[in-house]
């Protein structure tokens, strides 16, 4: 996450996914503009590295000139396009291609092609590394689109908020809610279950166990319910993608939650760049991994005193309590390192009476 001026945004597009856009546009104009020596006209300020690594990948002549336009004020686009530095080249019976790093209204577009086609261009060509087509109010044709993305603010690659992100080599998109999303685990017999219902109410944040979505979406034969069963039945790994689309869908329900506690999930590094790149589609991100610590030798002993009256097998035998115990550091310890690089990692003694876990547990997020 960074900040900028007064506001926070989060990771939205990496560069990698960006630069593979630009290839895949570059490809196209070099098909469609071999032999008609374009014009290519940057819009400013944005467009400045758009233009840049699109000229670097055309082969074939052409020239280049810049115009600037301003209809954003702060996050918010006006109704208004002021014309700041005007196009002097001659472009009468000329090719252009127009560059833009972002069409959203088509308020600018729509000025800017007006302009063009008023000097006698043969004809007019759009293309945009970006392209929001919730926000779009007016009637365009873009012939070069790098990249869909949903009506948010974004900053990075060209693009700023009141002057600053241009630099950026990745695209971030503002945060646009202050939640608590917390990846909760503890060995088994460490009391998450429990801690989990007390943070629940505590914060009122909504409690995602994926063993719970899981039985929950096959009992009641839901489209994902099926599938996931499909892959059961037949002793195999249910995919990671059917698994954050179950998530997703849990996400959706409570759209005004003031955040989340996932349980059991992720479980590998692709499960938390799956469950990152789910939140940052809802302008969020993970808060923080938090993770009770208990000494091997309390939690076999709890196991085997909650054996007595569980009923469950697997708490009455001692090796299958430490294997469990044994599994369960095996798969967060990679985990721990993936949040670690974050910075959001946090150990917290899990030994003790539960109000006091709570009360460790709470000045971790109460400090988030």
């Amino acid at each position: 996450m960074i900040t900028l001026h007064d506001l926070q945004f989060i990771p939205f597009i990496p560069e990698k996914r960006i630069t593979k856009a630009i290839d895949v546009l570059s490809d196209q104009l070099n098909k469609d503009m071999a032999d008609k020596k374009p014009l290519f006209i940057g819009v400013l300020n944005g467009a400045f590295m758009f233009v840049s690594e699109v000229l670097k990948r055309f082969n074939h002549e052409c020239e280049v000139s810049f115009v600037k336009l301003a209809s954003y004020e702060g996050v918010n686009t006006s109704s208004r396009v002021r014309e700041l530095i005007g196009l002097q080249e001659d472009i009468s019976n000329r090719s252009v291609v127009i560059l833009e790093d972002i069409i959203d209204t088509g308020i600018t577009i729509t000025e800017l092609e007006r302009t063009l086609s008023s000097r006698g261009c043969k004809e007019v060509k759009v293309a945009t590394l970006f392209f929001k087509p919730e926000a779009c109010i007016k009637e365009i044709t873009i012939d070069y689109i790098g990249i869909e993305i949903p009506n948010r603010f974004i900053v990075g690659y060209g693009l700023d908020y009141n002057g600053l992100g241009r630099n950026l080599n990745e695209v971030y998109q503002l945060k646009e809610k202050n939640m608590t999303n917390l990846v909760l685990f503890g060995p088994p017999g460490a009391g998450k279950g429990t801690q989990a219902e007390v943070l629940k109410q505590k914060y009122d944040l909504v409690h995602i166990s994926t063993g719970d979505v899981f039985r929950y979406n096959i009992k009641n034969a839901t489209e994902l319910g099926t599938l996931a069963k499909s892959y059961i039945d037949k002793g195999q790994l249910v995919p990671d993608e059917v698994t954050i689309n179950m998530l997703s869908a849990e996400v959706d329900k409570t759209p005004e939650a003031n955040g989340f506690i996932f349980d059991g999930f992720p479980r590998t590094e692709a499960q938390a760049d799956a469950l990152s790149e789910l939140l940052s589609s809802k302008g969020v991100e993970v808060s923080a991994m938090i993770a009770l610590e208990v000494d091997d030798e309390v939690l076999v002993q709890r196991l085997l005193e909650r054996g007595e009256t569980s009923g469950r097998a697997d708490d009455a035998d001692e090796a299958i309590i430490r294997n469990r115990i044994k599994v369960y550091y095996d798969e967060t310890a990679i985990l721990k390192n993936y949040y670690q690089k974050e910075d959001k990692y946090f150990g917290v003694d899990g030994v003790g009476a539960i109000d006091e876990i709570t009360t460790r547990l709470s000045a971790v997020i109460d400090n988030l």
